[in-house]
């Protein structure tokens, strides 16, 4: 059961680490916009210590976690990045935000249909779960606010 929950736990602390980024990036992309800047900063601090506790249990575990996110976080930020180029920053930056929480949603949702994790593996990520709906209800009304 620990290497179903360490490999799961580590998937998704991938993901968050990702989205920690890409919500930093959206703050720099949304210099001229104070309540877009504060709410992508408060998004990456809790991204940051979401991806802290996934740490933090895999130890507890025994495993040794990652430090790092995935090559699809890193591939999609230079898309956002390269899309922005050709529209607006802050809209690139909601679309992109959707996107990856999105993604970050449906990966908590496989690991949670795994029978073999832990019950505090799975209340950490009902807490990612819960962060990744309200972060992409947060981009769906902004981008709603934009239309």
């Amino acid at each position: 059961m620990s290497n179903q929950t360490i490999d799961a736990l580590n998937d998704v602390t991938k993901t968050l680490i990702d989205s920690q980024k890409g919500y930093e990036f959206a703050c720099e992309q949304c210099d001229d916009s104070y309540r877009l800047r504060a709410r992508f900063h408060q998004y990456a601090n809790d991204r940051k210590e979401l991806a802290a506790d996934f740490q933090n249990e895999v130890r507890k575990l025994g495993g040794e976690p990652v430090t790092s996110g995935g090559t699809t976080g890193a591939i999609h930020r230079v898309l956002t990045e390269f899309s922005s180029l050709f529209r607006d920053d802050e809209k690139a930056a909601l679309a992109a935000i959707d996107d990856g929480e999105d993604h970050l949603r449906s990966e908590i949702e496989s690991k949670l249909e795994r029978d073999q994790l832990t019950q505090q593996a799975r209340e950490l990520l009902q807490r990612a779960h819960a962060s990744a709906t309200e972060g992409e209800r947060f981009a769906d009304c902004m981008e709603d606010a934009d239309a």
